[in-house]
């Protein structure tokens, strides 16, 4: 099993510590990045001997136990790309939305990933796609979102926005978000874009500051491809970003294609209830005087 971790956290540091004791009590052999297995050996020296990952294919890790926030589960999801392996997160960090169990539950948790008691399930990528003058210039893919951004504070980007190929509308703006259900709760909220159920398949776009009359968040079918084109007459350069963590310079004329990707990130979980209550947990909302339906 991969043990993925803050390292730059003495809270996860611990939680590292134990993971990797309970799994070598039981038989498994924790793997790690090679960087994180050198902050645990200088922070617990008698954690020798660790596997690294780079040694070990993807292929051959059964589960990932991500002990974090959603920038560490993103990270993860990154190493693992392409390979079946599921992702079970422990909140470490603030909202944890990704992750399916808190630290006070971390023995639980590791009895219930020993004993393969999960479920596995996939959510839905975009794939990203970055032309000019019809040259492709730069590949990758988001599990939350791509964003396409201005570069300089002080100075708007101009899109042109495009849903299955047909045009839609242009506007000034300080980006535009598009992002899938998983997404939706991350940048796309705090950019007042709707809450889509992960069993929805759909990719939301939503504007960010437009200088426009029609500017408003739109859900479209997971099968439409979609394109941001950074126009020419933008004063400055764009930057895109995948989930936060990989960026491409975009030059006016850029043209950023975005469509569902073949390959999920699969997911670990180990809770079946309902995404509403999970809603609810997260964001601490309040459902005091719910009374339910009534049954005669």
């Amino acid at each position: 099993m991969l043990v993925v971790s803050h390292t730059g956290r003495r809270e996860s540091l611990e939680a590292a510590c134990e993971v990797i004791t309970r799994l070598r009590a039981e038989g498994v052999v924790p793997v790690l990045i090679e960087s994180e297995r050198r902050d645990l050996l200088g922070f617990e020296p008698a954690l020798d001997g660790l596997a690294s990952f780079g040694e070990v294919a993807p292929e051959d890790i059964e589960l990932v136990i991500v002990l974090g926030g959603d920038g560490t589960i993103l990270r993860s999801a990154e190493l693992v790309r392409g390979a079946s392996v599921p992702l079970l997160g422990v909140n470490l960090g603030h909202v944890g939305f990704l992750a399916e169990a808190e630290r006070d539950d971390l023995g639980e948790t590791l009895r219930r990933a020993l004993a393969r008691d999960y479920a596995v399930e996939e959510r839905m990528t975009v794939d990203v796609r970055v032309s000019v003058d019809g040259e492709v210039t730069y590949e990758s893919w988001a599990l939350n979102e791509a964003t396409v951004e201005k570069a300089s504070r002080e100075r708007m980007l101009e899109v042109v926005i495009e849903v299955g190929g047909r045009p839609l509308s242009s506007f000034g703006c300080d980006g535009v978000v598009v992002a899938t259900p998983t997404g939706s709760t991350a940048y796309s909220f705090s950019a007042g874009g709707p809450i889509v159920w992960p069993n929805i398949d759909a990719m939301l776009v939503v504007p960010l500051a437009a200088h426009a009359l029609f500017a408003r968040p739109l859900v479209v079918a997971p099968t439409t491809m979609l394109a941001i084109e950074v126009q020419r007459r933008t004063d400055g350069t764009g930057v895109l970003f995948c989930d936060g963590r990989r960026t491409h310079e975009l030059l006016p004329g850029s043209r950023v294609e975005l469509s569902r990707s073949a390959t999920p990130v699969r997911l670990a979980r180990l809770q079946r209830g309902a995404f509403t209550d999970r809603l609810v947990r997260k964001f601490d909302l309040p459902v005091a005087g719910w009374r339910g339906p009534v049954h005669e």
